[in-house]
């Protein structure tokens, strides 16, 4: 991670560092439980295949975590790799992944080429990213798509935007900011950097679940006209 990355980047990096074995422990797949989840992801790689391309763009997991995102779009048979802003969540990732590539970096500052990704998933990770910063995430996310490209994001959501912070988690000693905002905000915010807007889901908060969950698809317009 660079030296002069935000503050914010530094304490989730440590915050999920402290607890990543817990955490991984805790939640292998959490997919494997939400049919609507894994429906959407379907959609994603639908959308990702080219019809008639001769070469498939990789896509990345940001945020990637334990890494069964990652595992479940390399299962569907499109190439990708993860990205998590963590170390130790990365070498949990690869161990519980071999086959796959992961690798440690910040959705603030990703380290790829212009519009080589043919799609972007980022489940949960947003909601670490402060609102005067998500606007230069998403215009990241624009430049490292290529045309036509899908970005699917997940994040807890509400009727308001709001923030929480904790300084514990599963025992650990912790310094971690969680933003809540609406669908419509991000979509906002989605919309300023240039991607087109394909669909939104609400789903109701189940089981502990506080809050609900919200799910966004965009598209890199097709051509700069577009």
């Amino acid at each position: 991670m660079r030296a002069d990355s935000p503050d914010f980047v530094q304490s989730t990096q440590a915050s999920y560092d402290a607890i990543a074995e817990d955490y991984a422990a805790g939640f292998p797949d959490s997919l494997a439980g939400r049919p609507l989840e894994r429906a959407l992801l379907t959609a994603f790689v639908d959308l990702v295949r080219a019809p008639g391309a001769p070469v498939q763009p990789p896509v990345a997991d940001i945020g990637s975590g334990p890494g069964y995102v990652a595992a479940r779009l390399h299962e569907s048979g499109l190439p990708v790799f993860g990205v998590d802003v963590s170390p130790r969540m990365v070498a949990l990732a690869r161990r519980a992944h071999p086959g796959l590539r992961f690798h440690v970096g910040s959705m603030t500052a990703l380290d790829l080429p212009d519009e080589t990704l043919g799609g972007i998933v980022a489940l949960y990770s947003i909601i670490h990213v402060p609102d005067d910063h998500l606007p230069s995430v998403f215009a990241g996310f624009h430049r490292v798509l290529v045309p036509g490209a899908p970005v699917l994001l997940g994040f807890q959501s509400g009727t308001e935007d709001g923030r929480a912070h904790l300084t514990e988690r599963f025992g650990q000693e912790i310094s971690l900011d969680y933003y809540w905002r609406t669908p419509e905000t991000v979509a906002a915010h989605l919309t300023k950097a240039g991607l087109e807007l394909h669909s939104r889901v609400l789903r109701e908060a189940e089981g502990e679940e506080q809050r609900p969950r919200a799910f966004l698809l965009a598209r890199k317009p097709a051509s700069a006209g577009a």
